[in-house]
């Protein structure tokens, strides 16, 4: 598993657009600044900023769009190359193939919301919008930590779906419907989707200011719910590898 784990990080050294796409991490940390730069408002508090430049958008559409993006990447070549058919000789455990991608896609949503939590900071904080607490930053670091984990793992329907599939227009489309059904299932039912039950975990304690929920966070259900999608997904994704031998 180690060693295709490194495997996997050495490749990326040659996609460029990976590394571009962590510029995402800074849209809406720029976007909240303008934001409270239009209405002038200084003495923030921390959360309510943050609320707009990790907790919102970041959550339901960036993150996992960049995310589905980085799926299809990572499985494109063995796919459109029929790489996998050799990978099955040496032999290459399917469980190891498909965990060790993922393992890159966790550490890649971490370093992702790492930059978030920074680009939050600077922007508050050097403007005089949030005064600098390190309560407050390690609260933005606990909650974005919090986000990425638990998106890589709600994202791991559409990795399955990547895995078993070439090309990238069905990926792509996969991830805009699965972001998208998120943002609108969310004010009707937090334990449907995996995204909204993150959703109901990061705001648990209801101290995000302006995050407002359907239903009273329960974490126990959301746990299940990113559970069940999760398992159904690697059980998909090891029939459909199994079906490319």
């Amino acid at each position: 598993m180690l060693k295709l784990i490194h495997i996997e990080f050495i490749k990326l050294r040659r996609r460029k657009l990976i590394w571009l796409m962590l510029l995402a991490a800074l849209f809406m940390p720029f976007f909240a600044f303008l934001y409270f730069h239009y209405f002038g408002d200084t003495g923030i508090v921390p959360a309510a900023f943050y609320r707009w430049s990790a907790f919102g958008f970041t959550l339901f559409i960036i993150l996992p769009f960049v995310l589905g993006m980085l799926c299809a990447v990572l499985v494109h070549d063995e796919n459109r190359f029929d790489v996998l058919k050799q990978l099955w000789i040496v032999p290459v455990s399917k469980l190891g193939y498909f965990f060790s991608k993922f393992f890159v896609m966790l550490i890649y949503s971490v370093g992702f919301m790492l930059i978030t939590a920074i680009a939050s900071v600077l922007f508050s904080v050097l403007p005089g919008y949030v005064a600098f607490e390190w309560n407050s930053i390690g609260f933005l670091l606990q909650k974005c930590m919090e986000i990425a984990l638990l998106t890589a793992l709600a994202m791991l329907p559409v990795f399955a779906i990547a895995a078993s599939r070439k090309g990238y227009i069905l990926s792509v489309c996969v991830t805009l419907i699965y972001a998208f059904a998120s943002f609108f299932m969310t004010p009707i039912n937090l334990y449907l989707h995996p995204l909204s039950s993150v959703s109901a975990i990061i705001s648990r304690n209801g101290d995000i200011p302006g995050l407002v929920l359907p239903q009273a966070a329960h974490v126990p259900m959301a746990l299940l719910c990113i559970s069940v999608w999760g398992i159904a997904a690697v059980l998909f994704a090891m029939v459909s590898l199994n079906r490319g031998r």
